[in-house]
């Protein structure tokens, strides 16, 4: 379960642009492949209902939390608030599920997959994105879990019958951010020697995550602004996974 108020709920303040840039590539990867009648698993701030509902005949999206957007401007999209990994539909309802930056929250990942595959109708698909852990730069105390790009697949063809396994990359000036990034964070890991965001309980540790991770952005953001500010969608492009994605981007067929 996730919290609202966390660095987990992305929205567009300047000193996010980076990690809202690189999420909105998921969309808009999205608004090419899926059509017919949709799932979305996390609503969010709402991107996937703006970015993906001119795409489809309707639109299904589910948070555990009541969303704030409008959505009287949309006549095919419907909000159900429910808290995964159960699904309240029946067997294959959907055309295509999607959830981006969902998974790594969900405690039973086999259920969430294994309801996935169910509401699917035959040779539907689920297209999902999840930090890949080879280039996460360090733990993140609001996953339970982060995937290396074999794990996941592995994981998924337990409940679909083949998966495209993608990722997503940077060009030179989001490997600039990124490099940026790492030596900060490096700097701030220099005084964990006894190793404990490993060893201590995860939720013990998402309150100083959330505070460094909040300052570390703003630093960069006064350091470099013109970096961060200029990064935008299209400085992301997508190929086959490998260890150096950023992100993984699966699209599993059942």
């Amino acid at each position: 379960k996730m919290s609202d108020n966390t660095a987990e709920r992305v929205s567009l303040k300047d000193v996010n642009n980076y990690v809202f840039q690189r999420c909105l590539k998921a969309y808009y990867e999205a608004k090419d492949i899926v059509k017919g009648n949709v799932l979305e698993i996390g609503t969010g701030e709402g991107y996937g209902v703006k970015e993906i509902a001119p795409f489809v005949d309707k639109l299904t999206t589910i948070d555990q939390y009541v969303t704030d957007i409008d959505l009287t401007k949309f006549n095919n999209v419907e909000f159900v608030k429910m808290t995964v990994p159960a699904l309240d539909f029946p067997d294959n309802t959907f055309d295509f599920v999607f959830s981006f930056q969902v998974i790594e929250h969900i405690e039973d990942d086999k259920e969430y997959l294994k309801e996935i595959s169910r509401v699917l109708k035959p040779g539907g698909k689920f297209i999902c994105t999840t930090p890949n852990i080879k280039t996460t730069l360090s733990r993140n105390p609001w996953h339970i879990r982060e995937y290396k790009k074999q794990e996941l697949k592995d994981l998924m063809l337990n409940y679909f019958s083949n998966v495209d396994a993608r990722g997503f990359h940077g060009n030179e000036k989001v490997m600039k951010y990124y490099e940026k990034n790492k030596e900060n964070v490096n700097k701030i890991m220099r005084f964990d020697i006894f190793n404990l965001q490993y060893r201590l309980p995860r939720k013990s540790l998402q309150w100083i995550y959330d505070y460094m991770n909040d300052r570390n952005r703003s630093k960069m953001h006064k350091q470099d602004n013109d970096l961060s500010a200029s990064i935008t969608v299209d400085d992301f492009y997508t190929q086959e996974v490998n260890d150096d994605s950023l992100d993984l981007f699966y699209i599993a067929q059942k």
